[in-house]
């Protein structure tokens, strides 16, 4: 497909590409540091060094998080615009209902990490540096954490779908072949619905985002890595159904 592009064209593909792959590696790497590596180890830490990690690292942490999202996002919108086969009828194949998928949830992962992630974090750096500087701590500190968190983990949950969508658009789709419209409808309604089953309880439609009985996989990473895979099967199953 490359090899039929002009050469300016082909050059502004690759580039992008290249820009969407190392910053999505950037963007989930760090999504997994912040739920594998340094959630669990924060709960472990005594209130001194905890907050001086809040205050010193994870603002960095989070900008290169930030960044790295908006990067994979604007860059992928890049990627879709110059991929001509997807632009003139690759909308229709299991290619191209892969992307689609990919690109839906991936964007409602960026929403969480700008909208959710974010704003209540910045209110857990303020409370650290307020307590640092000999402040009262903010009581709505923990809060904003646990919705932090919890929008965190549902990201942790929903990339691994969505890295399988990337791969499987040019490497696993190629095998199935173009579904009817009806199929296609399937598929759109099982992406819609599941994505927002798992995104009204992030943000705690069902009931809050305190700890619960339905949410309670999100407050152990192991458990959200099991039901992120589970969604995962779910979807390849889907495929495998509706293929044809």
């Amino acid at each position: 497909m490359i090899l039929a592009m002009g050469t300016g064209r082909a050059f502004a593909y690759t580039l992008f590409i290249w820009f969407h792959v190392l910053a999505g590696i950037t963007w989930i790497g760090l999504l997994y540091y912040f739920n594998v590596v340094q959630t669990p180890a924060l709960a472990k830490f005594e209130a001194g060094p905890r907050t001086e990690l809040q205050r010193k690292l994870l603002p960095l942490a989070l900008l290169w998080f930030r960044m790295a999202a908006a990067v994979t996002f604007l860059s992928g919108l890049f990627v879709l615009f110059l991929k001509e086969d997807f632009s003139h009828g690759g909308a229709k194949t299991w290619e191209g209902l892969t992307i689609s998928a990919g690109m839906f949830i991936a964007t409602v992962m960026l929403l969480n990490v700008w909208l959710v992630i974010w704003p209540n974090q910045k209110i857990v750096i303020a409370n650290a540096d307020g307590v640092a500087a000999g402040q009262d701590p903010n009581p709505a500190a923990a809060g904003a954490a646990r919705r932090g968190a919890v929008a965190s983990r549902t990201n942790t949950l929903f990339s691994i779908p969505v890295v399988w969508f990337m791969i499987s658009a040019s490497n696993y789709a190629t095998f199935l072949t173009p579904s009817s419209s009806g199929k296609r409808v399937v598929w759109y309604i099982a992406v819609l619905v599941l994505t927002g089953v798992f995104e009204a309880n992030a943000l705690g439609l069902f009931g809050g985002v305190g700890p619960s009985p339905i949410r309670k996989y999100l407050d152990d990473v192991k458990m959200t890595i099991a039901v992120g895979t589970a969604l995962w099967l779910v979807f390849l199953i889907l495929t495998l159904i509706l293929k044809g």
